[in-house]
C-alpha cells in the first residue's frame, strides 16, 4: 500500500480589519476660511475670469468653463491644458501645462 501524501494546511492571511464606516452626524461640512477669502486677479487672469474679487475656488471653476468652452484641454493627454492667447500670460508663457501646474500659475495671479 502507497502511502499517502499529508496535505499540508494552507494558511489562510489573516483577515484585515475593514474600516468602520463613517460615523454621519447632522452637521455641514463648512469649507476652509482660507479658501473663501476674495482674491484679486491680476490683469491677465482678470480677462477669462472676470475683474471682481472672488475665492480661489470661484477662480478656478470660471477657469474651467473657460477651457471646456473654447476646447483647450488635449484630446490624448486629458491632464494637459492647451493655451489659447488669453491662457499663455497666465501660465508664464508655456504653451502647454498640466492641470496642477494650472494651479500653481492661478495662484500667482491672485493677490
Amino acid at each position: 500500500m502507497a502511502k499517502k501524501a499529508t496535505k499540508k494546511a494552507a494558511k489562510k492571511a489573516p483577515k484585515k480589519a475593514t474600516k468602520k464606516a463613517a460615523k454621519k452626524s447632522g452637521k455641514k461640512r463648512v469649507p476652509n476660511p482660507a479658501f473663501m477669502k476674495p482674491l484679486q486677479p491680476s490683469a491677465a487672469l482678470a480677462e477669462v475670469v472676470g475683474n471682481k474679487a472672488m475665492p480661489r475656488t470661484e477662480v478656478v471653476k470660471k477657469m474651467w468653463q473657460y477651457i471646456k468652452k473654447n476646447g483647450l484641454q488635449d484630446k490624448k493627454v486629458k491632464i494637459m491644458i492647451n493655451a489659447d492667447a488669453k491662457l499663455k500670460p497666465i501660465f508664464g508663457g508655456k504653451g502647454q501645462v498640466s492641470m496642477f501646474e494650472m494651479a500653481k500659475h492661478i495662484s500667482k495671479q491672485l493677490k
